[in-house]
């Protein structure tokens, strides 16, 4: 399966159960075990091993398959190997502690996320490059204000 597809199925499942702070993660450079590496947050038991059963699903509803699944007994930590790219859900205080993303994070990769939109709830996509953010054009910077102060002398 083309990365990019498998990708996409991995944040629409975590999108659908409303995981916080996806990030992908390109690894190719650091092993050949896997080509990405998405972590993302669950704010209960219940909601991580949700947010790994819709990840399973939607890998598979795109023609995917899955290697294996762990930690959905506890659910603090579940792992969904999905073969070219690897899940991690963890609670924010697991999160925090293991900091993965400073293990697989020095090449973050922009996706598409959809947010909320103000009205009423409806969703809106944001822009996806599929390249890593070192390769991406900067953004323009505009001049900070300057702000003058007034003395009385």
């Amino acid at each position: 399966m083309e990365i990019q597809k498998l990708q996409r199925a991995i944040i629409d499942g975590l999108e659908d159960v409303k995981a916080q702070d996806i990030k992908v993660f390109n690894t190719t450079h650091l092993t050949s075990l896997f080509d990405r590496v998405v972590v993302a947050s669950g704010t209960s038991n219940r909601q991580t091993k949700a947010l790994a059963n819709s990840v399973r699903e939607k890998v598979k509803e795109a023609g995917g398959d899955i290697v294996s699944t762990e930690g959905e007994e506890i659910g603090e930590w579940v792992l969904v190997d999905c073969g070219d790219a690897v899940v991690h859900i963890l609670q924010p205080a697991l999160r925090q502690y293991y900091n993965l993303e400073e293990v697989w994070g020095d090449k973050p990769v922009r996706v598409k996320l959809q947010t909320p939109n103000m009205f009423g709830g409806a969703r809106v996509t944001a822009d996806e490059d599929d390249e890593d953010e070192e390769d991406a054009k900067p953004a323009i910077k505009r001049p900070a204000r300057k702000t003058v102060r007034k003395t009385n002398a």
